[in-house]
């Protein structure tokens, strides 16, 4: 088995390195891979971006978002946790039997004093009953690669608030993220690994996995990325982990109803947006305007449903001519329940 420890903290750069290597013919496998990456959220393939993220707080906090191809539920990672990958020929590995892909992860922690670390339910790696650890699995072209998280430090605060979605009425057809209890590791790891940092973490499974005695021993098995590879993933990086229609776009079509009472009187908009963009828009309520509403509605009808974009969009109209005494901003935060 080789091992890379991706140089870079960038989510976008790790995940198109990963589905770059899982399609390159000529690697050895099996291939583990280790990335440490900034503040980011991470939404499983099938999800809906917008019902899975404070949006705000995550560009207030400058929280990367992207989408993975595989499957599962919306996650947090900070540079206190290590995501690991596993990238296996399909025919060597039974589709969701993370048990058996995990093991060598496992074996790791239960070294490092986690005695009580152990694989639970359908994809999760949990302690004393407490999740610190979700995996998800994605097949193609006779590859599988099984990659997962192991949260030795996260921002638990940041957990909560990034993944935290206001309380409105969204209505969709993508797949929701089950909240479980969560836990990081270091209160569990023994006494003279406490103070590890999360590269001493990452070094300490990788020699675990390899049976190596120290990292220059482990460095004759690693895998060293070429310029040419470097190339290829920066194309795919912008193909995809930086691409808005990726992201959000893809995202399932959904409805919302928001509804604010202002001075001037109540709005209660209706909105179905598909493939990331406003499909239609009504704006229903006792508010007064000179102009008819339905004029605004067509406007907004096939723009980007960003807080960003609408507000542009408003800034170059009168708001008045359609809801006296409500000005743009109001709209905006009416609409993304800022």
């Amino acid at each position: 088995m080789k091992y890379l420890a991706m140089p870079t903290f960038d989510i976008r750069t790790n995940l198109a390195t990963e589905q770059y290597l899982m399609s390159k013919k000529d690697i050895e496998l099996p291939l583990v891979l280790f990335y440490i990456q900034k503040p980011c959220v991470i939404i499983g393939r099938n999800q809906n971006t917008l019902e899975e993220i404070d949006q705000q707080y995550c560009r207030d906090k400058n929280i990367v978002v992207t989408r993975r191809l595989s499957g599962g539920g919306a996650m947090y990672d900070d540079l206190g946790n290590l995501s690991f990958s596993f990238i296996v020929n399909a025919d060597k590995q039974r589709f969701g039997d993370f048990k058996t892909m995990v093991a060598p992860i496992v074996g790791a922690l239960h070294k490092l004093g986690v005695s009580g670390a152990e694989v639970t339910g359908r994809n999760d790696i949990v302690v004393d009953g407490k999740k610190f650890s979700g995996n998800a699995m994605y097949t193609r072209s006779g590859r599988t690669f099984s990659h997962g998280t192991l949260m030795l430090d996260v921002d638990m605060n940041e957990v909560g608030k990034a993944l935290s979605v206001p309380k409105d009425k969204i209505q969709s057809k993508g797949i929701k993220s089950v909240r479980s209890r969560v836990t990081n590791l270091r209160p569990y790891l023994a006494e003279k690994y406490k103070r590890i940092t999360t590269e001493e973490f990452r070094d300490f499974i990788i020699q675990s996995i390899l049976g190596s005695v120290s990292m220059s021993e482990a460095r004759k098995y690693a895998y060293d990325l070429t310029i040419e590879d470097q190339a290829e993933i920066e194309q795919l990086e912008q193909k995809y982990y930086r691409n808005w229609d990726w992201v959000y776009g893809r995202s399932p079509k959904f409805t919302l109803k928001r509804r604010r009472h202002f001075e001037n009187g109540t709005i209660d908009a209706r909105v179905l947006v598909e493939n990331g963009r406003i499909e239609t828009i009504r704006f229903l309520g006792d508010y007064f305007g000179v102009k008819d509403v339905a004029h605004l509605e067509k406007l907004l009808a096939g723009q980007t449903f960003d807080s960003q974009k609408i507000a542009k969009v408003l800034a170059a109209i009168d708001i008045n001519d359609y809801f006296q005494g409500i000005n743009s901003g109001q709209i905006v935060r009416l609409l993304f329940n800022l």
